[in-house]
C-alpha cells in the first residue's frame, strides 16, 4: 500500500460520505486529514487556516465550485498544491484544471491506491494526472479538440459551468462576486461563441459535452 507518513492533506467535498472514504483511506496510509470543506468558499477558509501539504478537491462543488476555488486559492496562495477530482468523463475538466494552475487531476473512478499515488505526488510538487485521461487529453492537444468549450476563457468557462446549471444571472453574479452586467457581458460572448439563443441551450451544450450531468 502506499505510504503518505505524516503529509497534512485537506479535503474538499460536498458529499460527506465521500470525505469519511477518503478520510478513511487517507489516514490509513499514514496522513493526517487536518480540515474538511464542503464548497469552494469553505476549502479556500479552510486551506488559509490549516496549510496542508495538499488540498484534495472536487471539481463540482455549491457556491464558485471546485475550479472557481481553484483559481482563487492560487492567486492566494501561488504554491498551493492541489489534487483535483472529478467524476466527468471529458477532457475539458482536467485542461481547465491544469491551466487554472492544479498540480494533479484524478477521476473519481480511480482505484484507491491510484487515489493514494496521486495525493503523494502532488503533496511532494510534482505534477499528476490520471493514466486513463493523460492519453485523451494529448490527443485532443495535438489534433486540434473540437469541444464546443475550447473556445471560451477560464472566466467564461466558469460563468458557463454555473449557468448551465440552472443558475440565475443574479445567482452566478453573487457566487462569483462578479456584477450583474459582467455575467450578461460573459453570456452574450459565451452564447456566441457556443452559437447558442438561450439558457436551455447552454444547459444542452454542457449535457452533451459531459461537463454537467442531465
Amino acid at each position: 500500500m502506499t505510504t503518505l507518513a505524516d503529509l497534512r492533506i485537506l479535503l474538499a467535498d460536498d458529499h460527506a460520505v465521500v470525505r469519511m472514504g477518503f478520510r478513511l483511506l487517507i489516514e490509513g496510509a499514514g496522513a493526517f486529514v487536518v480540515g474538511e470543506a464542503d464548497s469552494g468558499e469553505a476549502a479556500l477558509a479552510a486551506y488559509t487556516e490549516h496549510l496542508p501539504d495538499a488540498l484534495v478537491m472536487d471539481v463540482s462543488m455549491p457556491g464558485i465550485g471546485g475550479l472557481g476555488a481553484l483559481e482563487r486559492l492560487r492567486a492566494r496562495h501561488p504554491h498551493a498544491r492541489v489534487l483535483m477530482l472529478s467524476a466527468h468523463d471529458d477532457t475539458q475538466i482536467p485542461a481547465r484544471a491544469l491551466q487554472a494552475g492544479a498540480t494533479g487531476y484524478l477521476s473519481k473512478r480511480a482505484h484507491p491506491d491510484e487515489l493514494l499515488r496521486a495525493i503523494g505526488e502532488v503533496a511532494h510538487g510534482r505534477r499528476y494526472l490520471d493514466p486513463e485521461i493523460a492519453p485523451r487529453l494529448a490527443l485532443a492537444r495535438l489534433g486540434g479538440s473540437e469541444h464546443p468549450a475550447d473556445a471560451l476563457t477560464g472566466k467564461e468557462f466558469n460563468v458557463f459551468l454555473q449557468l448551465a446549471r440552472g443558475r440565475s444571472v443574479a445567482e452566478v453574479a453573487e457566487t462569483l462576486n462578479l456584477s450583474t452586467s459582467t455575467v450578461g457581458t460573459h453570456l452574450y460572448h459565451i452564447k456566441q461563441k457556443l452559437n447558442a439563443g438561450n439558457a436551455a441551450e447552454l444547459a444542452l451544450i454542457a449535457v452533451r459535452a459531459g461537463l454537467v450531468e442531465a
